[in-house]
């Protein structure tokens, strides 16, 4: 059976970090509905004053932040010694853990173009051992066929594995889809299901979806998608197993209790953040 939308989100302009212009699709309202990913921000931009301010040093605890990069270059550095750049077409999935301290800092170029997503850990690993996982070009493997080119940062495509990831085995797929061109996507049982339009708008389930919008599919094991007649359309595809636990958020801090959020403000103020060197 093939999934139906069951609700979209359209992204809407918002500045973080240092004065970065981005556009926010997910976050604290929508958490329930697209659990286990908790925000979604988009770069699109051609004009460097947007972005290079960046994000200087801030701290996370309990999920996983993966930033994707299809144009441009972003360089990253943690407060344990860490430190590295993010190329167009290359990820970086950074499990926060118990706590860290990490800046990302864009690169000027012709045109900044990509997504970060937060990744909710479960209740159990929370507290794990901070993890980088840089996954280069070479990692993501390519299915190109008359209809789309399908790049597999995670999960599976038709037999196409890309990278096994630490914690929740989300599925990230960047698609181009060809003009006019369909294809349709096995998706697992129980998986929340959905596509960001990152470039374009494209259709899907019989129902069109304008760019910068996150849509929602319901159950069933298949995802259709097409492109405009005329138009490519670049959607990012996202899978993952809900956990259906408690969310408490407080700004980079995601943990399941209120008082877990407090402590972690209280270890902040009293330098007592920081739990453990990061995992190679």
């Amino acid at each position: 059976m093939e999934r139906k939308i069951i609700k979209t989100v359209q992204g809407q302009m918002a500045t973080d970090g240092a004065g970065v212009r981005l556009v926010r699709v997910l976050g604290h309202e929508t958490v329930r509905d697209f659990d286990p990913f908790l925000m979604l921000d988009s770069f699109d931009s051609r004009n460097p004053d947007d972005y290079t301010a960046g994000f200087p040093f801030h701290p996370h605890r309990g999920i996983e932040t993966i930033t994707y990069l299809i144009e441009g270059e972003m360089e990253h550095q943690d407060s344990l010694g860490n430190r590295g750049m993010i190329h167009g077409g290359e990820s970086q999935w950074m499990t926060a853990g118990s706590g860290i301290m990490h800046q990302e800092m864009p690169m000027a170029g012709p045109r900044m173009l990509g997504l970060q997503i937060w990744l909710n850990l479960p209740q159990e690993d929370k507290m794990t051992a901070p993890r980088y996982f840089d996954i280069k070009n070479e990692m993501i493997k390519k299915v190109e066929d008359e209809n789309a080119v399908v790049r597999v940062v995670s999960g599976e495509y038709q037999g196409h594995r890309g990278v096994s990831t630490n914690h929740i085995q989300a599925g990230i797929y960047d698609i181009t889809l060809k003009p006019g061109k369909r294809i349709s996507i096995p998706t697992k049982e129980g998986e929340t299901v959905f596509i960001f339009t990152i470039e374009g708008e494209a259709a899907a389930g019989g129902m069109n979806i304008p760019e910068k919008t996150a849509a929602l599919f319901g159950d069933g094991d298949s995802v259709s998608l097409e492109a405009p007649e005329g138009r490519e359309a670049h959607v990012i595809f996202l899978s993952g197993k809900p956990l259906r636990e408690p969310v408490a958020w407080g700004g980079p801090v995601v943990m399941n209790t209120g008082e877990e959020i407090r402590e972690a403000f209280l270890e902040l103020r009293n330098d007592s953040f920081i739990k453990h060197a990061p995992v190679a």
